[in-house]
């Protein structure tokens, strides 16, 4: 049987025991629309594929770092009126971190690391709630935070545009529709001139911002950008799993 050491859904019982695996990954997504042209899983595969990856590299370098089953909800309490989003609350997260917390915190791995691929996911208030009850250190990366999109991409966006796309064209190539079919991902602006600048916040109401879903013009999207932006993603994340397996958790400060 071949199995990969560092994804526990391909794990056996034998390998855990014999292993004293120092870092735990969760990739976090959602279920939702991405434009015409891209699944509804889309941020589950990004986040699982750069945990997968990530951690490969990581192991390959002697970190002992495991990677969780992909958690497929996201907060998308603003999609709610588009078919089949699936949404879940902050507060069901919050409870389904503190159990997966719970459930490593009796064992040897004293280290997680939320990875986070839905812009509408914040675990940062609840981190600072568990980390100040438990003992496993407790951290986030936001994977499309890892490296500036904009020495990759020249098209802006957030959601089902040029970055996503070549990501999902490198990655699942067979579950992404031709791009003559997605739509221009054009995208309206707030009112309110705050909002826009970023230092004032509010909810985008999804079908109010835009038309088809996405936010962000697709069409220059190829693989080779999705490549090389996954391999820079997934090397950053890598040289970080590495740097935190190594740490004590004690001793986080210099």
């Amino acid at each position: 049987m071949s199995s990969r050491p560092y994804v526990l859904a391909e794990t056996t019982w034998r390998t855990i025991q014999e292993t004293d695996y120092e870092v735990a990954v969760l990739p976090w997504g959602a279920t939702e629309a991405h434009n015409y042209h891209l699944p509804y899983a889309t941020d589950n595969f990004e986040a699982e594929s750069v945990a997968i990856e990530a951690s490969r590299i990581a192991w390959e370098r002697g970190a002992k770092v495991i990677v969780l089953p992909t958690i497929p909800f996201g907060v998308n309490s603003q999609q709610l009126d588009i078919p089949l989003v699936i949404n879940m609350n902050p507060a069901t997260q919050a409870c389904v971190l503190e159990d997966v917390v719970d459930s490593l915190e009796p064992h040897s791995v004293r280290k997680l690391v939320v990875l986070n691929f839905h812009g509408g996911n914040d675990f940062r208030q609840m981190v600072r709630v568990l980390q100040a009850e438990k003992d496993v250190f407790l951290c986030v990366v936001n994977g499309f935070q890892v490296v500036p999109r904009g020495d990759y991409f020249e098209a802006p966006g957030d959601h089902a545009d040029e970055l996503e796309t070549s990501l999902l064209l490198h990655l699942t190539p067979d579950k992404v529709a031709p791009l003559s079919e997605a739509g221009t991902g054009r995208s309206k602006k707030f009112r309110v001139s705050g909002l826009n600048e970023s230092w004032a916040w509010t909810p985008r109401q999804w079908t109010q911002v835009t038309e088809d879903t996405g936010v962000g013009d697709p069409s220059a999207a190829t693989a080779e950008k999705g490549a090389r932006y996954f391999r820079a993603v997934t090397e950053k994340t890598a040289d970080f799993l590495v740097d935190l397996a190594a740490a004590d958790p004690a001793k986080m400060y210099e």
